[in-house]
């Protein structure tokens, strides 16, 4: 990795994660299952000491996550939020404020508004598709501004140039939590955020088996405060576990595009449905920012797809129960299609006003896309709505949800 340079193009940089360099070395970065390593002398300068500080198959997937965006090595944490945690820890203090957009995933409005403000931070949570609503929000005692984008699970968008400029305005920085896009479709560095956040455990990992976590930057002073956060709260990533987010890592390119390129063709469908009352997804001619999506997105615009029966949440209830090939579960990014009900999974602890202000209704159903032939989805989801048929509500000539709670 050390030998190429920021023109390499992901697909490659991708394909040679964690690869060898040198005479003798093995092709692929080992799994140093160590806790500790040995020194020559008590002030020599090794380059790990301990696992809790660093580690060097964590420190192999670090610099690949880092070189995706042409920037310094990743700061990897043992899951996404163990990161969001470690970020705020190193930027706010007690009478602190945080910016927050409303739609964002359920496990980081808990942290802020259950955790934090315990201690001290405030929160305001503002609709971030609107910049203006952002810079009313902002003042004096800001220090970051949080934005997920496209966000989980009704997939609006932030803009970002815009946002940056606002919090960097009042001095705060802007994080930006790119896990559905990963840095393959979305940089969002390159757009004036400060950071960038990933739970890896999603889509550059890509198998479903190993929780992960990363922030990327351009400040080294940054990057050193967040490893000195990881130090002393232990919240590193595994040697395990960032071994196999490497091997992910390989064919992220190839797969996210393939999904997203998937994703888009199933979008279609469901909206032709006339059991479907609502598809969020970046590339439907309906979605509002679409002009933004193709201005912010690198040719793609993700796998995950969100949609509503008309019906509500009875008529999801209705349709899971035909589901053969999908799987019912909290998680995105999976080689498989997966199916999320996120009212009563990912933002189950969000309070129920806060949900329907954000858009995610009882009977919305969140897809991630897999690797399955396209038809086999569409027919999949043919085969479960069509089920449900003759229970579902008469379907209303303006297209609206006609959600029953």
């Amino acid at each position: 990795m050390e030998d190429m340079n920021h023109s390499t193009s992901l697909d490659t940089l991708c394909s040679h994660a964690g690869i060898g360099v040198g005479d003798g070395s093995p092709l692929e970065i080992p799994i140093v299952q160590s806790t500790a390593f040995c020194r020559d002398q008590i002030d020599s300068d090794a380059p790990h000491a301990y696992s809790r500080v660093s580690n060097p198959t964590v420190s192999a997937l670090e610099r690949t996550l880092g070189e995706l965006e042409s920037e310094p090595p990743a700061v990897c944490f043992a899951s996404g939020l163990a990161a969001e945690t470690a970020l705020f820890l190193t930027l706010l203090s007690q009478g602190d404020h945080v910016v927050c957009g409303r739609a964002v995933y359920g496990g980081t409005t808990r942290l802020l508004q259950n955790v934090l403000a315990r201690m001290g931070v405030e929160t305001t949570l503002v609709d971030a598709t609107r910049p203006d609503a952002v810079r009313a929000a902002v003042h004096d005692r800001t220090r970051l501004v949080f934005a997920e984008t496209p966000s989980n699970p009704t997939l609006v968008l932030t803009d970002l140039a815009a946002v940056a400029d606002i919090a960097h305005r009042v001095g705060a920085l802007l994080a930006v939590d790119n896990t559905f896009m990963t840095a393959v479709l979305q940089q969002p560095l390159d757009w004036g955020a400060d950071v960038s956040l990933y739970s890896t455990t999603k889509f550059v990992e890509g198998h479903s088996v190993a929780l992960g976590g990363a922030l990327v930057a351009k400040d080294e002073r940054l990057l050193e405060r967040l490893r000195f956060i990881r130090k002393s709260t232990g919240g590193i990533q595994t040697p395990f576990n960032a071994w196999l987010t490497l091997h992910g890592l390989k064919t992220l390119p190839l797969r996210i595009r393939h999904q997203s390129e998937t994703a888009a063709r199933v979008a279609h469908w469901l909206q032709q449905q006339p059991e479907v009352c609502r598809v969020l997804h970046p590339t439907l001619e309906t979605f509002p920012q679409r002009e933004l999506a193709e201005r912010q997105h690198r040719s793609h615009h993700g796998a995950v797809v969100s949609f509503e029966l008309d019906g509500g949440l009875q008529a999801a209830q209705r349709m899971l129960k035909h589901v053969r090939l999908f799987r019912l579960v909290e998680q995105v990014g999976g080689v498989e299609t997966l199916l999320t009900h996120s009212a009563t999974m990912t933002h189950v602890d969000v309070p129920i006003d806060q949900r329907r202000q954000n858009g995610i209704s009882d009977g919305l159903l969140r897809l991630s896309v897999g690797l399955e032939d396209t038809q086999a989805i569409i027919d999949e989801l043919e085969h479960a709505i069509k089920s449900a048929r003759p229970q579902v509500t008469t379907v209303r000539k303006d297209r609206e949800c006609a959600t029953v709670s």
